[in-house]
């Protein structure tokens, strides 16, 4: 994907200097060669940090190496200050962690202290308000320490993803969809950008796209990754030409910003002037990591590229739509087994799921919309959505929301798109996620969050935890197990 950084990470050892200076040097030695093992983007910086001139060294060193992550390591007791200071100069993310003491018969001159020294640096980085991935124990072996900076990596790619992001939307949220709501001043305090654009600049762009010599081979693509689902070979020329003009527009107003997404108009008047729907569009722009959210969902788009980034795979945005009906439940034994009839649910959305998340996807019609504009007529400017039954397998619902007055919220959950067919339209799948009716109930609506959800197609709700309270969010909800109540949940 061309729209997500790639993490390149610095590691720094430091060491104070009442300690022996070999013991970091060693204890680096030892990391490095467990986190190339792990085949991490790890490049080792030369000089240890004693003093503040050695971070100001270190600076400079960081720089010639092209990294955009930082690792500091504590191989002994480290200099709480000098430490500090180069994490609150670097313009990156950055992550502390410590060495563990590797054998009990060497603690007199072998011994680091890196436990207690933990403790200082974190105080410091309060001092200075850094803020910092600091594993859940960072304190470890250099194979526990490699694994920790794994753990860092994705956290690494959505804080450099948000800080060279710009939203592009177009027209205002539909009337009935106030929900989602996008005060964006939020963006701005997590340091992303956003363009607002009306319905008639999307529509222009559209029209002095006709023509480009891109469209063609577009066109060829789409037929070719439709494949048996291509029941519509006369709208792809109108699509096509709709996916250059937005990677266009992207292409051409980024500016200062390195990576894009839209979220943009998509009912009830595009369908009249456009002649199609552009769910297919959005799943295509999906799959190459440039998400477009429906509806002019901003948070929404911007949900799915932090789920992106976590993942490398491309995100959906799906309504939390409709109840699995307990026939089907009770029919389906086998596949529900270990879930109570709440804990599922439908996600659905019209088509804007990428194919590589679906069973034979096909490009069809939106029956909602054909109900609405062309009631009793052969579908005709309602076509273009990509319908088919999300895959089975590992999923993480996740949204990153602003309340009307500026306030940030969150919340993750993990689950399965479950081996159900869901006998319905759309990009549709069954959904189960472990206590879903206590978290839809004490979270999704007692926190007011709109009907959209983002599937992310991994287990990557640590992840999005991290970097959530990496961007300060302080509101984050979660699926809390049996036993565990909410804060408002009736405990009779």
């Amino acid at each position: 994907m061309k729209n997500i950084p790639v993490v390149k990470i610095g590691l720094v050892a430091v060491s104070r200097d009442c300690f022996p200076i070999e013991l970091s040097r060693k204890r680096r030695g030892l990391l490095m060669a467990e986190c190339r093992k792990l085949g991490l983007p790890v490049k080792e910086i030369p000089t240890i940090i004693e003093n503040e001139k050695d971070a100001l060294k270190v600076l400079d060193e960081l720089q010639a190496a092209g990294v955009n992550s930082l690792v500091l390591y504590l191989g002994n007791f480290g200099p709480e200050g000098p430490t500090t200071i180069l994490a609150q100069r670097f313009q990156g993310p950055v992550m502390f962690a410590a060495a563990a003491e590797e054998t009990g018969k060497d603690l007199i001159n072998g011994r680091g202290d890196a436990y207690c020294g933990m403790l200082n640096s974190s105080y410091n980085q309060g001092l200075r308000k850094i803020r910092a991935y600091i594993p859940e124990y960072p304190v470890g072996t250099p194979d526990e320490v490699a694994g920790m900076i794994k753990g860092f990596v994705p956290v690494a790619r959505i804080m450099l993803g948000l800080r060279r992001l710009k939203i592009f939307s177009f027209g205002p949220r539909p009337f009935d969809f106030l929900a989602c709501n996008a005060p964006i001043k939020s963006l701005y305090d997590i340091g992303v950008e956003i363009m607002e654009n009306s319905e008639l600049d999307l529509y222009d762009l559209f029209l002095k796209a006709k023509g480009a010599p891109e469209i063609k081979a577009v066109s060829r693509d789409m037929a070719k990754e439709l494949g048996a689902g291509n029941t519509y070979p006369d709208l792809l020329e109108k699509l096509a030409q709709y996916e250059v003009a937005l990677t266009k527009f992207m292409e051409q107003n980024l500016g200062a910003s390195d990576y894009g997404i839209f979220a943009n108009k998509c009912w009830p008047a595009y369908e009249t002037y456009f002649g199609f729907v552009p769910c297919y569009v959005n799943s295509r722009l999906a799959t190459r990591g440039i998400p477009v959210s429906c509806e002019v969902d901003i948070y929404g788009a911007l949900s799915e590229y932090i789920a992106t980034c976590a993942t490398e795979l491309p995100a959906a945005l799906l309504d939390i739509n409709n109840t699995v009906p307990y026939d089907m439940y009770k029919k389906n034994k086998a596949a529900v087994a270990g879930y109570k009839a709440n804990d599922l649910f439908m996600g659905f959305h019209c088509g804007n799921t990428s194919s590589t998340c679906l069973i034979q996807g096909g490009l069809k019609y939106q029956l909602i919309m054909h109900r609405l504009q062309e009631p009793g007529k052969e579908p005709n400017i309602t076509r273009g959505t990509l319908e088919g039954r999300i895959k089975v397998g590992d999923v993480t619902i996740f949204r990153l929301q602003s309340t009307a007055d500026s306030i940030l919220r969150s919340y993750m959950a993990e689950g399965e798109v479950l081996d159900i067919d869901p006998q319905s339209f759309g990009g549709i799948g069954v959904i189960a996620v472990k206590e879903m009716g206590r978290f839809y109930r004490h979270v999704l609506i007692e926190k007011r969050f709109p009907h959209h959800t983002v599937v992310a197609f991994a287990p990557v709700a640590k992840t999005l935890y991290a970097a959530m309270r990496m961007l300060e969010v302080e509101d984050i909800g979660f699926n809390r197990p049996a036993g565990m109540l909410y804060k408002t949940e009736n405990p009779f």
